[in-house]
């Protein structure tokens, strides 16, 4: 999972739509491309500069941005290079005047979503837009769902806690009493807390849920029943 979430305020498909960032140094096209996104219903914010986009407060909700290859000063592959090396989750469309197969590979393997060569089709930069801001507002509900699981496992008590991490290892309960010095029936109980708590409707999705936050099943040595 993406880090990044202190540059990003994740949650569910929010009371703001989607955002479309652009940086241009060229003025007209900061002016046309904002034309067409607010065409389609989309919320637009345009920058001269990185820096100036930096300065921005965070998103709430999915965005995108849509980057020019050749800036003034610091060039577009160089700060999607900062953008990523930040933790900084956002999807990125490069644009450039002076397209060739090279760049845009680079910029593909960097982690740019597409790279659109000018004078692109609207209608292709509308799609490269959409399938962006399609894969952000995925990333949030997955950054969202985590955020949850974590607060689940968090208001597990340390004996349950405990429990899981025997349980995720495919110990009996009876094996887990002796383990930890408990009676069977209580650890039917701490067991039954852990599966509510987690919301985990089997032991498979339960296994699931904890590859997620990494929690590793505790494995007793052999022959370490008492």
């Amino acid at each position: 999972m993406a880090t990044g979430t202190t540059h990003r305020t994740a949650v569910t498909a929010g009371t703001e739509g989607p955002i479309v960032y652009i940086v241009d140094d060229d003025k007209g096209i900061r002016l046309s491309l904002g034309a067409l996104m607010r065409s389609v219903g989309l919320r637009v914010e345009t920058f001269e500069s990185p820096d100036e986009f930096l300065r921005r407060p965070p998103a709430v909700g999915p965005s995108c941005l849509i980057l020019d290859v050749r800036l003034r000063g610091k060039s577009g592959m160089a700060f999607h290079q900062e953008i990523v090396n930040s933790g900084m989750h956002i999807p990125v469309v490069f644009m450039t005047g002076h397209g060739d197969i090279e760049m845009g590979v680079k910029a593909m393997k960097a982690g740019a979503l597409d790279f659109l060569a000018k004078p692109f089709k609207d209608q292709d930069m509308l799609d490269a837009v959409a399938q962006a801001l399609a894969r952000d507002s995925e990333w949030l509900a997955a950054e969202a769902a985590l955020t949850g699981l974590r607060a689940s496992y968090h208001s597990l008590s340390p004996r349950e806690k405990e429990v899981m991490s025997f349980v995720l290892s495919g110990l009996l309960n009876k094996q887990i009493a002796a383990e930890m010095n408990l009676s069977e029936i209580t650890v039917k109980v701490h067991r039954g807390h852990v599966m509510r708590k987690m919301n985990a409707r089997s032991m498979p999705d339960l296994v699931r849920k904890a590859e997620s936050l990494g929690i590793e099943p505790c494995v007793p040595p052999r022959g370490g029943h008492h």
